[in-house]
């Protein structure tokens, strides 16, 4: 590394940890304040001379004032989310720790593996076969979802005080915001603001391939004194810009080598597609009826109600944009249905809920022994959607002359009734049964289903817990497979629908830190993109063929004096392997040494270790938003390392980590998709400061 960049890193190191304890600097007291600020070292105005008494006075004051002294924390804040309120009201403590914090972009999760085009901010898509459980409309879109903020991952806070938290990765140019605080003891309200930022290592000069995401929320949770109503609020906003390069003009940069991949010329020098999102979320639920009242031993408090009536609207609008600025020197597309140089394609989606429920608790009146307790949930909800797409075409003007102009080529509006019901059965703490049942009755999407059931069974802290689920799915087509026009891609198809039916048992035992779940799939009527042998002419397909697929995770912690291990592995194995196109073992390894250095720093020092089996890699469609079945190129795959050292020290957590540290080791670099190199050895900073005032 030369020697400027090796200063750069010393100077910014610097900086973070004058930063740090400027947060926790203590005053002449020894307490820290509480305001953020330095303590005001020097003061240069005039003072009035005190006598011996009036000093002994102020002395007096003084301890008075340093026993009544608080110094605000992660205790005073409590968390939820919809998710954890749908059958009560549940409230958790606030998580500062370290764990997996190295591993904070969405491309890197342990346990949720993507692949994509590159950088943080570009199309991805999973590593590992996950399959939707979703049914109803779908625009099939979702190469970008990674980067969204949707009302789901809202988080809404029981603050005591104010609660300020935020993020910055240096390298690939993160920066998080969360600010709550409590207007009252009742009502909470804050807002997110999540920027990324990133370029790619290749052709870093143009501008128009550097990744602009921007998400912004603001949301409120209000519950009344008596704690029978509850409403929930958001509003989101989502702006994605992800460039789409059409890959180098190098398809054996790892082979020949280049003097300088940051000049490394691409296929498509200023093309993008852009998702923007609006949406409101508004969820209320009323208790009716005798309402109980749990406190576990963690501090954490629980409101179980015996009836709930709730009404959730949700309205959002989202608009994918594909801008083609150039023309096609390379042929990246494969066809043209409208200009050879210029494409403005855009689908744009209004989305609007309504969904009203009624749930009945039947328990006994003590809350301390579960037993035979009943739960019903039933719902309806009303979906209606409206879809437009356009596409830029040459016509004629009021004069003669030729001009593009934005045509509108789909135009459809319709509605689903969805009818909603849940069912769980507890005879104890240690069994219990759960259903959940979902079925389009009416409008477009009608016949869609979703039907699941669980059985769980506890033994005590020794013998963990067991969690027995099947389900079965019939899901219609996206739109995308079905009716799309486009510059360069358009279909109009029928298929049907698809189905999946799964079955899975999942043993947990947190004592031994031990996680294993099998899972099998049966897949009627698979859909997917494909195309003639290497082609690049994406085509929706659907498989008459029934897929066999067999997944079984295993996740284990181990901690010997200081030395901690973390693993987890999947194997996977299916009778359509090129079809389906994943690896059929995953691993992901991180070994770490836990040090307490300077009497105030918490830290660890370790590797993370990922490695995948070969498999045919897939391709991506540039233009369409997918990745299909094109060429038929497995690459070698070799374990990627990354060195990290990270550590929490008061309110500040951050890490320093040499990703793909082993780079030039096995390999001088790897590919996951078809003619995409993924990212070099990098260095990265990450730094998360926490706020209570």
């Amino acid at each position: 590394m030369p020697d400027k960049i090796k200063y750069l890193l010393i100077i910014l190191f610097c900086v973070f940890t004058q930063a740090v304890f400027a947060q926790s600097s203590s005053n002449s007291n020894g307490q820290y304040s509480t305001s953020g600020q330095k303590p005001n070292l020097r003061d240069t105005t005039t003072q009035k001379v005190l006598t011996a008494d009036q000093e002994l006075d102020s002395l007096r004051k003084k301890q008075d004032k340093k026993k009544d002294t608080v110094v605000f924390n992660s205790k005073f804040i409590r968390v939820t989310n919809e998710r954890l309120l749908r059958d009560s009201t549940q409230l958790l403590r606030l998580d500062t720790g370290i764990i997996n914090f190295e591993n904070y972009g969405a491309l890197s999760q342990p346990r949720s593996p993507k692949i994509g085009l590159g950088n943080l901010g570009l199309d991805e898509r999973d590593l590992l076969f996950t399959p939707s459980r979703t049914i109803g409309f779908d625009a099939g879109l979702h190469t970008l979802d990674a980067y969204l903020l949707n009302p789901e991952d809202i988080n809404y806070y029981r603050a005591r005080v104010g609660y300020t938290n935020m993020y910055g990765g240096l390298t690939d140019q993160i920066f998080k915001l969360l600010h709550t605080q409590n207007v009252n003891p009742r009502l909470n309200v804050g807002f997110n603001l999540n920027f990324i930022g990133s370029h790619g290592t290749y052709s870093q000069q143009l501008l128009l391939q550097n990744v602009s995401d921007v998400n912004a929320g603001a949301f409120a949770w209000y519950e009344s004194k008596n704690k029978r109503y509850n409403l929930l609020a958001n509003l989101l906003y989502n702006n994605l810009k992800a460039p789409e390069t059409g890959s180098i003009q190098n398809d054996s940069i790892f082979k020949t080598g280049s003097i300088d991949k940051t000049s490394e010329p691409v296929r498509l020098a200023s093309t993008y597609e852009n998702w923007k999102q609006a949406g409101l979320y508004v969820k209320q639920f009323y208790y009716i009826g005798r309402i109980d009242s749990t406190k576990k031993g963690s501090g954490n408090e629980n409101i179980l109600p015996t009836q709930r009536v709730s009404y959730t609207l949700n309205y959002n609008t989202r608009k994918y944009n594909f801008l083609q600025n150039e023309a096609d020197t390379y042929n990246v597309f494969p066809d043209y249905y409208y200009a050879s140089n210029y494409s403005r394609d855009s689908l744009t989606v209004q989305h609007v809920q309504n969904e009203f429920s009624y749930s009945f608790y039947l328990r006994s009146k003590s809350v301390k022994f579960v037993k035979n307790e009943v739960k019903l949930d039933l719902g309806l909800a009303e979906d209606y959607y409206h879809y437009t797409q356009y596409v830029a075409d040459t016509a004629l003007n009021q004069y003669g002359n030729k001009v593009i102009q934005s045509t509108k080529v789909q135009d459809a509006s319709f509605q689903d009734i969805t009818l909603k019901a849940k069912f769980s059965y507890k005879f104890s703490d240690k069994i219990g049964l759960e259903g959940d049942f979902q079925q389009i009755a009416q409008g477009r999407d009608a016949g869609d289903f979703l039907y699941d059931a669980k059985v769980l069974l506890a033994g005590g802290q020794k013998a963990g817990r067991i969690i027995f689920e099947g389900y079965t799915q019939s899901s219609s087509p996206p739109l995308v497979y079905t009716d799309w026009i486009s510059n360069h891609f358009i279909f109009h198809d029928k298929f049907n629908n698809q189905k999946t039916n799964s079955v899975s048992f999942h043993y947990i035992n947190d004592l031994l830190k031990l996680d294993l779940k099998a899972e099998y799939f049966l897949i009627n009527d698979y859909l997917y993109f494909a195309s003639q042998p290497n082609g690049i002419d994406a085509t929706p397909t659907q498989l008459n063929s029934d897929i066999n697929l067999l997944k079984v995770s295993l996740g284990k912690s181990i901690a010997w004096r200081r030395w901690h291990l973390d693993e987890f592995l999947v194997y996977q194995k299916t009778d359509y392997q090129a079809t389906l196109r994943t690896p059929q073992f995953y691993s992901y390894t991180s070994l770490y040494y836990k040090m307490f250095l300077f009497h105030v720093l918490y830290s660890n020092l370790g590797i993370d270790v990922r490695y995948n089996s070969e498999y045919v890699a897939p391709s991506y469609a540039v233009g369409l938003g997918q990745f299909y079945n094109g060429a038929n190129v497995t690459f070698s795959s070799y374990p990627i390392a990354s060195v990290f050292f990270k550590a929490t020290l008061q309110r500040t957590n951050f890490f320093i980590m040499y990703d793909y540290a082993n780079q030039g080791l096995f390999s001088p670099g790897f590919y996951n998709v078809n003619r995409y190199p993924q990212m070099d050895h990098l260095l990265k900073i990450g730094v998360s400061w926490s706020f209570y005032n």
